[in-house]
């Protein structure tokens, strides 16, 4: 009896066997495009709560997105750029536009914001490494128009946020 062995592409699958992530980022898809009354839920904190609005909330509000980041494969919160404002331009906050040919993704990239909706965040060092400390003001989120395209088999990890309402209009 011979085994078969199938190596995969490296190039391909980025070092990670299963699309978990990607699985994840198809739920969030998914009850966003829903966004219908249920039940409520007890727990506050996992990708896969519905109905659009109860995530990280007390009691139910109207939302249109779920909020998540993404880790890469050495446990880097992956970040991209947005439309500037005073020299703050990056975020590691996403939120799931399109996802087409099996996992690639369309995320729109969300402005970091504090409690007052207004001040950006800068959540990054001068040496360009993610602040944490100054990532923990971020309170809430804008919807900026930068958007990024990325293969989701490239990641290791979706942690999910906050619903909010960012008035997107579909």
């Amino acid at each position: 009896m011979q085994h078969h062995h199938h190596h995969h592409d490296r190039k391909k699958d980025c070092g990670c066997k299963l699309n978990c992530v990607c699985q994840v980022v198809k739920a969030i898809k998914d009850i966003q495009d829903q966004a219908v009354e249920e039940e409520c839920e007890r727990c506050t904190t996992n990708c896969f709560i519905e109905p659009l609005g109860e995530l990280g909330v007390r009691g139910r509000m109207h939302a249109d997105t779920r909020v998540f980041t993404l880790t890469n494969k050495n446990g880097e919160l992956f970040k991209a750029l947005f439309r500037g404002h005073h020299g703050k331009c990056v975020s590691v906050f996403f939120r799931v536009e399109e996802i087409f040919d099996n996992c690639c993704a369309t995320l729109r990239v969300l402005i970091p914001l504090k409690k007052d909706r207004q001040t950006v965040v800068d959540i990054l060092t001068p040496s360009g490494h993610i602040n944490h400390h100054d990532l923990c003001e971020v309170r809430s989120w804008g919807a900026s128009n930068s958007c990024i395209t990325v293969d989701l088999h490239c990641f290791c990890a979706v942690q999910c946020i906050a619903d909010v309402d960012l008035e997107i209009c579909e």
